[in-house]
């Protein structure tokens, strides 16, 4: 990418007490129970508990010298209520990867440098080509663009395969989520075991000489006890097991962390330094690229992922054509009835940004596996609803600063 990335401007000392003070104040709720108990939301309201809904909402106020101060507002959220994190962990390890990849520039070794993964240990897949490269060679920067674009799980299977177990709970503890659990692939069928081994992985050139050379790897990590089971039954090999689904060697990232990780991404300056990802301009550059793209920008299918297909908060499941002074910074999940979206909302029009991320359980059957999920007559409805209903909020309360936006490319 040829455009300049411009950084945000330091943030003072007081800010980051700022920031503090609103981590550690118990948050305000009422904004959220009131919009809660509009006539659209009323009927998720009363079923916030049975269907683990949680949101978290923080307003953005600009200085004069547009540094951001933060509020949030926390409904129903609690920790300890687990739910399947799916494909928002694919954030975090993008995050990661760029990260790692700043270890290896001594060896001009980047995002875009050919990355070719090795067949190491059972089950395992060598990848020597990409189809959804314009030039078929992988490399990371593919890998982040097909994660935020389509929400691609052979994307961040790749990425999860350069990191590793090891390196990511080693970096997501370091950074203050010690109860973040990312331990295995997605969408494939290995055990506990086959997901702590790692694939050997080459950086070449165009030449195909190599650059550096990641072998095979395993991984020794203890994770957090998370002794989950949810519902009342599931599906096995087509039997129905009458007991509840074990959660227990699942991902586990909670909705607080997720919104952290976003906050320190799109506002680095802005959280204690050790929170953030080591990250260059070029890094977040590419990011705020692709998370707020659309999947037309990566020549997909418009049938089967149009433009809003992973912009749940605000347009749900509809085929429509996105606003275009609306900017969605996100990543979605949905996966065993847990519909997620993580986002930061920029409008260029009306001159407002926000944070908003949701969950909520589509499953009232209490039955997983077995594919009869209300994402369609619940979770999709309830996602957008609410970020419509934030969204016209936010239109109605007028910033006394306006926010500047050239540090994320948009005009």
């Amino acid at each position: 990418m040829k455009r300049i990335f411009i950084a945000f401007a330091i943030i003072s000392s007081i800010s980051c007490s700022v920031y503090k003070r609103h981590l550690m104040v118990a948050p305000q709720p009422h904004i959220l129970d009131s919009i809660m108990q509009t006539p659209q939301l009323q009927p998720f309201a009363a079923a916030k508990k049975a269907r683990n809904i949680q949101i978290i909402y923080t307003q953005v106020h600009r200085d004069e010298n547009n540094r951001p101060h933060f509020t949030d507002y926390h409904y129903n959220v609690n920790d300890s209520n687990y739910f399947y994190p799916a494909s928002t962990v694919k954030m975090p390890v993008a995050f990661l990867a760029l990260e790692y990849l700043n270890t290896l520039k001594h060896l001009t070794v980047n995002a875009h440098t050919p990355m070719l993964t090795d067949s190491s240990f059972k089950g395992q897949q060598q990848i020597l080509n990409d189809a959804f490269s314009n030039n078929g060679a992988p490399t990371v920067a593919n890998y982040i663009k097909e994660i935020f674009l389509v929400s691609d799980n052979d994307a961040y299977n790749r990425l999860y395969e350069l990191l590793g177990q090891q390196y990511i709970q080693n970096q997501l503890t370091a950074k203050g989520y010690p109860n973040a659990v990312i331990r295995h692939r997605l969408s494939v069928a290995m055990n506990d075991e086959q997901q702590r081994h790692t694939n050997a992985i080459r950086f070449v050139d165009t030449s195909g000489r190599i650059l550096f050379e990641k072998p095979a790897a395993y991984s020794n990590v203890v994770f957090p006890e998370q002794p989950v089971a949810l519902g009342k039954g599931y599906m096995r090999g087509g039997q129905l097991i009458n007991e509840p689904f074990p959660f227990t060697t699942k991902n586990r990232v909670s909705l607080a962390d997720l919104h952290q990780m976003l906050r320190s991404v799109m506002f680095p300056n802005a959280v204690p330094a050790k929170q953030r990802f080591n990250l260059n301009d070029s890094d977040y550059a590419l990011l705020y690229k692709w998370m707020r793209s659309y999947p037309q920008s990566g020549n997909y299918n418009p049938k089967e992922q149009w433009d809003t297909y992973c912009k749940f908060l605000y347009y749900g499941s509809e085929k429509v054509a996105p606003n275009p002074n609306l900017h969605i910074f996100n990543k979605v999940g949905d996966a065993y009835g847990f519909l997620i979206d993580v986002a930061y909302f920029v409008d260029t029009e009306h001159h407002i940004e926000f944070m908003l991320s949701a969950t909520i359980s589509c499953n009232s059957d209490g039955i997983y596996n077995d594919d009869q999920y209300e994402y369609e007559t619940v979770g999709f409805p309830f996602m957008k609803q609410l970020g419509q209903a934030i969204y016209n909020y936010e239109k109605t309360h007028p910033k006394k600063m306006q926010p500047g936006f050239k540090m994320l490319m948009i005009p």
